[in-house]
Order: C-alpha cells, then structure tokens, then sequence
C-alpha cells in the first residue's frame, strides 16, 4: 500500500482526508474539512480596486461570496475557464476568528485522498524570497502534490478589503 493513501476499504482513523485538485497541470490538496461544496464555473460580479486574484462575487442561495484565482493567487499565468474548471468552496477562518467563506477557482478537482499524517513532508525552508505560507507540506510520490493552508490564502489586508466592499 502506498504510504500516502489507503486502500478504499482501510480503517480510516489514522488518516486525513484531501481534496485534490489540478492549477496548470500540477496536483494541490487542501484538507477535505475546510471544503463546503464544489460548484461550476460561473463568472463573478467584479469588485472596485480589487487585487486581479479576487474575480469579484457570486450570490450563492443568498450569500455574497467573494472568489478567487488561485492561479493569479499563486502568480500563475491565467488559464482559459473550461468545462472542467470549477469553483471550490471553503470555509475559512477570518482574522476576528468568524468562519468566512471563499470560492477559489481550480481547473479541475481530481479526487479525495485518505492521507497518513506523518506521511505529510514540511515545506522547504527558501527564506523570504518564496511564500511558503500557503503551504502546510508536500505530499510525496510519483507527483509531489502540495497540500495547502487554506486559511492562509488571503491576507488580513484582503479580508479587510473584502468585507469593506460587502459591507
């Protein structure tokens, strides 16, 4: 057995569960408890002098919810919207400690990963010049997928921006 992933019938007390998703090809991974849903693609209302990472909002059965790019996020270049690109909702938290949610725009969602944790690799220590925030560790294997941390993917002054703009 792979030491990353069980088989569909291990006991799964000693696992996390992933989702992971393809940005430009590559596989990420955030943890399955901060997604709340996954929805198609649909283009967002954009928000005044907001940072080109953060569409705009969707209305979502009645809640504004801001989305991002995590292509743009990452400093990727963009990539077409096509039918397999979908919206991934997260449950984040905010810098007051509330649940807020987020859309991040992924290309496409692959597959839910049991995953060991002390199979979880530490991001490399590359000093400032590389934001390794948005990384909780290296999943390794034929392809090294990146799991993310989620709650790092917009900063305070975001937050701030966006619940400006909602307000």
């Amino acid at each position: 057995m792979n030491t990353l992933v069980a088989s569909a019938g291990a006991e799964t007390g000693a696992f996390n569960q992933c989702l992971t998703f393809e940005l430009a090809g590559e596989p990420y991974a955030v943890d399955i408890l901060k997604v709340r849903e996954i929805k198609g693609w649909e283009p967002a209302r954009q928000l005044p002098e907001a940072p080109p990472y953060i569409k705009g909002v969707i209305n979502l059965r009645g809640t504004i919810l801001p989305i991002m790019d995590l292509r743009e996020r990452f400093g990727m270049a963009r990539g077409e919207y096509t039918a397999t690109t979908v919206i991934v909702i997260l449950g984040l938290e905010s810098p007051a400690g509330e649940e807020q949610a987020l859309g991040i725009v992924v290309d496409a969602v692959s597959d839910v990963l049991d995953v060991r944790p002390d199979a979880v690799r530490p991001p490399p220590a590359l000093g400032a010049a590389v934001q390794m925030r948005y990384l909780k560790g290296i999943l390794p294997g034929e392809r090294m997928t990146m799991l993310l941390n989620a709650d790092a993917l917009l900063s305070e002054r975001d937050w701030d921006g966006i619940e400006a703009q909602l307000a």
